[in-house]
């Protein structure tokens, strides 16, 4: 079956060129071909579009009611094909952006400014949950995705390690002791992250991938670090925290980090995800450059620590 819309080129070029030889030349067809799709219009149409005679050939008066809307369509292809073509090279358009609350909240939302009037032509639309989206079903461009990454067939890329801490607050420390090893733990009121991908609330993982495995508990339980943090500041029990949340509290020492006998694990980082595509859209390539030029190698959030 023959292309409609490779038809409909065919077509206005055999009326603006008035054969179909000079239009096989000019779209680098055989005129075989051209005919073929001439034909196949005039069957799908009921109608013929064009007088044949042995000399010559002229559009009928049903091929120039044709042509109007032909050409029509082409050009409004042509400008469709144009601002795609313009998408994949200039950043603009809606740009949607899925991210983690909290690093969404204290690590995105103060570089926003910043992107807009680097990039005025994009529209950005910030999604702030810690639910795990499907960028195709819910129409994502992108998302920021923080810890091990699951096995997918999106594409990611690295924007900045995410380093953990068990911290508390001095005064807890006073009030209950201070842990030295991962052991010790057990023995202490350890505050629960309930969307830990790699964990639950009631595990912690440690070691380079996270193969030591200690059991904790505690008296509170939450799906957001910043509760998790207000109760530790407050001295309420141990938590386990990224330092993008937490490194302004541990410079400034109402938190401390403990210094435990085991490392934490190494693999976790906050990755740009989006779907496969050979070539992004510039809008994707425009934010998730920017991102990485502000958090990597070490993400500011670190610095000092």
């Amino acid at each position: 079956m023959l292309d409609r819309l490779t038809s409909l080129e065919v077509f206005a070029k055999v009326a603006a060129n008035g054969s179909l030889s000079g239009a096989a030349r000019a779209m680098g067809l055989s005129q075989t071909m051209v005919t073929k799709h001439v034909a196949s219009l005039e069957a799908r149409l009921g109608v013929k579009l064009f007088h044949r005679t042995t000399r010559r050939l002229s559009i009928t008066e049903a091929g120039r009611l044709y042509l109007e809307s032909s050409e029509r369509i082409l050009a409004d292809m042509e400008t469709a094909d144009a601002a795609v073509a313009r998408e994949r090279v200039e950043p603009r358009g809606s740009l949607r952006v899925n991210v983690p609350v909290v690093f969404g909240t204290r690590q995105i939302a103060p570089l926003i400014a910043e992107f807009s009037e680097r990039h005025p032509e994009v529209t950005l639309e910030l999604g702030l949950n810690d639910r795990l989206v499907d960028l195709a079903e819910e129409g994502w461009d992108l998302a920021i995705r923080i810890g091990k990454l699951r096995d997918s067939s999106m594409v990611a890329r690295k924007l900045a390690p995410n380093r953990l801490v068990v911290c508390a607050a001095p005064s807890y420390l006073a009030k209950h002791g201070t842990p030295r090893s991962v052991g010790d733990l057990a023995a202490h009121n350890c505050l629960g992250y309930t969307l830990s991908q790699q964990a639950s609330a009631a595990e912690w993982l440690f070691g380079a991938d996270g193969e030591i495995r200690v059991q904790v508990s505690g008296n509170l339980r939450a799906n957001n670090g910043d509760v998790l943090r207000a109760a530790a500041l407050a001295g309420l029990g141990i938590a386990r925290q990224p330092t993008f949340i937490i490194a302004d509290d541990l410079r400034a020492g109402t938190l401390v980090a403990l210094p435990l006998d085991q490392p934490e694990i190494q693999s976790s980082a906050v990755h740009a995800v989006y779907l496969p595509d050979r070539r992004p859209p510039a809008k994707v390539r425009a934010f998730i450059d920017f991102l990485a030029a502000r958090f990597a190698p070490d993400p500011p959030w670190d610095r000092g620590l």
